[in-house]
């Protein structure tokens, strides 16, 4: 059920406190160059340390890291979805009545519901569909088990076997409209015993994470702290 990851918030650009560093490997700044791309590198890898209301966002780093991150944006799965500040904030309006409603049965905060979307679904940018290219509105990656009795489609997703990802093809439930999806996405995590600690997190997006990880939501094992950055990217930006 594991979707390629969203986009991660890029903080505004700012001044540099410290001179720019040479584009190629030699010049004055090379050194500087090599720690600064070691920093973003290690952002990539680890997320942000800023805390819970920035996790996400690129004020971790130094200016000329969020510089040179601003500058290569797209080398990360995060960045890949090509959602931009408008688009985010079209998808979050488009979908937060239906969020609301979702957040209230799970007694789990509005934006961690957004942020489970958002992660799955690339910012709306990466819709799963049929053949004939329709929407399955299928924002959550559900999949189709045996027991779903509505349409579906098939679509190709990443799965970590053994802690080594690998492509495979796999059938995901189709909706006819996100209203709908947003219901069965509820009903699945109230219905299903296995998801009993990701219900009733109220503003703890942490606690609602880990709960969906232990019922086996996902086989990503960075699963749970990809879902907290979206929701601090959400809240940080206003969204």
């Amino acid at each position: 059920m594991l979707r390629p990851e969203p986009a991660r918030a890029l903080m505004p650009n700012v001044e540099p406190t410290r001179p720019a560093a040479a584009t190629g490997a030699g010049g004055q700044f090379a050194p500087l160059f090599g720690e600064v791309s070691a920093e973003v590198g290690r952002f990539i890898r680890q997320g942000s340390t800023a805390g819970a209301d920035l996790v996400g966002s690129t004020a971790a780093l130094s200016p000329e890291a969020q510089l040179l991150r601003n500058a290569t944006r797209g080398v990360d799965g995060v960045n890949a979805s090509g959602a931009d500040e408008s688009g985010r904030r079209d998808f979050v309006a488009g979908i937060r009545p239906w969020a609301s409603e979702a957040a209230r049965q799970l007694g789990v905060s509005t934006d961690a519901v957004i942020a489970h979307a958002a992660l799955e679904s690339g910012w709306g940018r990466r819709p799963l569909r049929a053949a004939d290219g329709s929407d399955s509105h299928n924002l959550f990656g559900i999949k189709a088990g045996g027991a779903w009795r509505g349409a579906t489609v098939e679509a190709r997703t990443t799965e970590y076997l053994d802690g080594a990802a690998a492509q495979v093809s796999a059938a995901f439930r189709s909706y006819v409209d996100g209203a709908s999806a947003f219901r069965d996405y509820a009903r699945l995590l109230l219905d299903n015993p296995r998801y009993a600690g990701a219900l009733n997190a109220g503003a703890d997006v942490q606690a609602f994470a880990a709960g969906l990880v232990q019922g086996g939501y996902a086989t990503d094992p960075d699963y749970a702290s990809k879902l907290v950055r979206v929701a601090g990217q959400i809240r940080a930006q206003g969204y």
